[in-house]
């Protein structure tokens, strides 16, 4: 079961867009949702969140239909989370909890898992009063348990001194990672990024022609993977990164930081984008900003726009009450559109289709060279 408020400033096409994306994140760690429940309110309440009524009719949901879980689309605040599960009698489930469960369930490398212990701990941390009876599973999220409330203080203490060697491990591996990259300074840099599922894999594998897990799913790619390109004479890196999400955990970001590195230190991102999407501005918006966040807002960027074969144009009724959106434009009117912006140089491709991906090779060629005519202006490369 999902459940969100609506604010002010959210429209009810636009939540429904973010539940949405809640279950297809739930899809992703394999719990099936059967309603959801909204409330229209300026902020959430500091009890439990939605207004006493509301909650009311959950509850009433909840032990007629046996419900499992209430996955939440914000962050909540531990002793939200104690006082639903106690009024509601079921387990409570914030978002910032689903993502981490799947980063765990979808982490491969050891790099990587010890990226997302180290977050999950740090999310645990706060969250230790009142998750756990001794011995028994109680609460907190699909895969943690505990050894007790009575135990504390001591699960307390094993959790930080846990974060610190956690750490420690974490700052050994990025010391390793740092020389490795500083052994590929002299080739220029290219990074993939994007919000998560917008085909950044699929893009990769056509490019560099490896295999890359490519799927229909949140967050396929957790480690970022490196490769050597060659279009006609001239070699560089490309990378695939980790998808970004509208609010990405910052226990993630601080924990990935060093996977996030590769973005920092690249000498152009590939920004992919799906324009099939209905809100893909907003994505491109919280892509912009976790770029911002990271320290790689001003690299240049070359927006690659995907999966043009699966665009979809509603035409616009001039009497309707409702905004024009960018589902209102035809694909021809977008490109000329974004072509027209002297800021954000673009194409509009469709990966699996392989439509315009030769000529985003010719694009990525002259980029890469002009980049390495400016590092060794008096060098063949």
């Amino acid at each position: 079961m999902l459940a969100t408020i609506i604010r002010d400033k959210d429209s009810v096409d636009q939540t429904k867009e973010y539940l949405d994306e809640l279950e297809f994140l739930a899809h992703t760690a394999s719990i099936q949702t059967v309603r959801r429940f909204t409330q229209r309110l300026d902020h959430p309440s500091s009890r439990f969140y939605f207004g006493t009524g509301k909650l009311e009719e959950i509850k009433a949901y909840v032990n007629e239909n046996k419900i499992d879980y209430i996955i939440f689309d914000d962050e909540l605040s531990p002793s939200q989370m104690r006082n639903i599960e106690k009024e509601v009698g079921c387990s409570v489930l914030d978002r910032t909890g689903l993502i981490l469960d799947i980063f765990a369930e979808r982490a491969q490398t050891a790099y990587a898992k010890t990226q997302v212990e180290l977050a999950q701990y740090q999310y645990l941390l706060p969250r230790l009063t009142g998750m756990w009876t001794h011995l028994e599973r109680q609460r907190g999220g699909i895969k943690m348990r505990g050894p007790g409330e009575s135990q504390l203080e001591t699960d307390r203490r094993i959790v930080l001194e846990k974060i610190s060697k956690l750490k420690e491990q974490l700052a050994k591996i990025d010391r390793q990672m740092a020389a490795q990259r500083n052994t590929r300074n002299r080739m220029v840099r290219v990074s993939l990024v994007g919000y998560t599922n917008v085909g950044k894999s699929t893009l990769m594998n056509l490019l560099s022609k490896s295999e890359i897990l490519a799927e229909n799913k949140l967050f396929a790619t957790l480690d970022t993977t490196v490769r050597k390109v060659v279009i006609e004479n001239t070699a560089f890196l490309l990378s695939d990164t980790v998808g970004f999400i509208r609010k990405l955990p910052t226990q993630l970001i601080e924990a990935f930081k060093s996977t996030l590195e590769e973005v920092r230190e690249s000498d152009i991102l590939l920004h992919v984008v799906d324009i099939s999407h209905p809100h893909f501005n907003d994505q491109i918006k919280v892509v912009n900003n976790t770029l911002k966040d990271i320290g790689a807002g001003d690299k240049p960027v070359f927006m690659v726009f995907n999966k043009i074969d699966a665009y979809t144009y509603q035409e616009y009724d001039e009497f309707s009450l409702e905004e024009k959106t960018a589902k209102n434009y035809t694909l021809e009117e977008l490109e000329q559109s974004w072509m027209s912006n002297e800021n954000s140089p673009c194409i509009f491709i469709s990966a699996t289709e392989k439509i315009q991906i030769d000529k985003l090779r010719n694009s990525l060629y002259k980029m890469v060279s002009e980049v390495y005519a400016a590092r060794y202006p008096f060098t063949r490369y």
